[in-house]
């Protein structure tokens, strides 16, 4: 069923459908005005206006979500809720969107619509930038400026990812630093490099230079430390690529440490999140239980994934409690939110609601990708269910291990295959802008 998400404000073209090179020229313009928020809050109705009026397409589509396109209107339409704004306003769950590209300002009417963050990683901004001309001429300035390919990559990137930070601010003050947050990632040939994932963000967060951005560092034992760090510097923090309670432990104690490092009596500013991945669970899990193929074994194909998140909620429970975080409470600290990741179903026999139905609880984020996010907008429920039936979980994870599943092994091989899943898109995102540098 498709859903139609509507906004009043701005207008969203997808110049890929739109022929006419009056429209194209329209599209640039606008990237290149948004690029400079300065006259964006201080542009007038007419400025904006000017932009979009020789755009004849009324809607833009994402998968089966069709937005519609409207010239700039003086008053805003009057929104319905979706189950988006229910999930936040009544469980306290808040669901973000896993995906990122041009037109950034596309986005707005996700916002309208309940979406309240966004989530990009190296894959995101492969399959934007190679799959899109919108990105073309900043490129081709970038370089006629000198950069080398990979500056070039950052400079697409930070561009991006600044243009959605000023989408989500209104959302960020009136959450008061809740949501709102736009999560940009260090580069995956990091991932073993704690130092330089230090400096890393460092640079990341002096070059966006908005105070809604998370910079994203992974949880490989080589970066948790990183985490700290970075932390202690007060730059705020998406921890990913997290695949077990043993690591998700280390980062929750990571993110704490860097708290109690800060010499700052104010500790409100600094905020983090702790993506835990689900979906990827049950793909390796499953193929491990079908390769032992006996009715008990099959029995729990679908469940382990749900069910480790379940316990890493209880273990989010119980750290963020007692005398040690109390003393970072009183400082004003904010908790560190467990976040869903890797939420699209991968088993097309599943539910496709699977990796967001059964994890709906307090204090907690799912990023979801388009597939599951309208899925979910369609026929999705919401209800408390992360610890609804927690004494199964635990029968579950402990199933899996008795049955010669090892947990630690599971979240070691998907630690690697995630950072290499990163690295490559990374690198082949790099390649792709090298020959098209090459043919400048």
């Amino acid at each position: 069923m498709a859903t139609t998400l509507r906004h009043g404000c701005i207008s969203a073209v997808n110049i890929t459908s739109v022929r006419s090179s009056e429209a194209k020229n329209a599209e640039r313009s606008r990237i290149s005005f948004l690029g400079d928020n300065s006259r964006l809050r201080q542009g007038s109705s007419a400025k904006l206006a000017s932009i979009f009026e020789p755009c004849r397409q009324r809607s833009v589509t994402f998968g089966s979500l069709r937005i519609n396109c409207m010239v700039l209107e003086t008053k805003p339409s009057v929104e319905k809720k979706t189950t988006l704004h229910d999930l936040f306003e009544k469980e306290g769950q808040s669901p973000w969107y896993d995906n990122l590209s041009r037109p950034v300002v596309a986005l707005k009417s996700l916002i309208d619509n309940g979406v309240r963050g966004v989530t990009s990683n190296p894959t995101i901004f492969e399959k934007a930038i190679t799959s899109s001309d919108l990105y073309d001429d900043q490129f081709r300035q970038l370089m006629k400026e000198g950069n080398g390919v990979e500056e070039v990559f950052w400079g697409l990137a930070v561009t991006d990812i600044q243009d959605a930070c000023d989408l989500f601010l209104a959302l960020y003050e009136e959450s008061k630093g809740g949501d709102g947050f736009v999560s940009l990632e260090v580069s995956p040939r990091l991932a073993q490099d704690g130092e330089g994932t230090v400096a890393a963000a460092n640079r990341l967060h002096k070059l966006v230079n908005r105070p809604n951005l998370y910079i994203k560092i992974p949880a490989t034992a080589e970066c948790v430390p990183a985490v700290k760090s970075v932390i202690s510097q007060e730059i705020s923090v998406n921890v990913t690529l997290i695949f077990s309670l043993a690591r998700y432990e280390a980062v929750i104690d990571a993110y704490l440490e860097g708290l109690e490092a800060i010499k700052n009596d104010d500790l409100s500013k600094v905020s983090s999140v702790a993506s835990f991945f689900v979906s990827r669970v049950d793909v390796l899990v499953d193929k491990r239980l079908e390769k032992i193929g006996s009715e008990e074994a099959l029995a729990l194909r679908g469940k382990a994934a749900n069910a480790q998140a379940a316990l890493a909620f209880k273990l989010y429970q119980e750290k963020f409690s007692g005398p040690r975080w109390e003393a970072l409470a009183k400082r004003g600290a904010n908790k560190q939110r467990l976040l869903w990741a890797s939420t699209g179903v991968k088993n097309p026999a599943y539910s496709d609601v699977l990796y967001i139905a059964p994890l709906v609880g307090p204090d907690t984020v799912n990023t979801m990708p388009l597939n599951a996010l309208e899925a979910f907008v369609d026929h999705g429920t919401v209800s408390r269910t992360i610890d609804a039936n927690l004494g199964e979980a635990k029968q579950i994870y402990d199933k899996v291990e008795e049955l010669g599943i090892l947990w630690a092994d599971v979240g070691s091989q998907l630690e690697v295959e995630g950072v290499a899943s990163f690295e490559k898109s990374f690198d082949n995102l790099i390649s792709s802008l090298q020959a098209k540098a090459d043919k400048l």
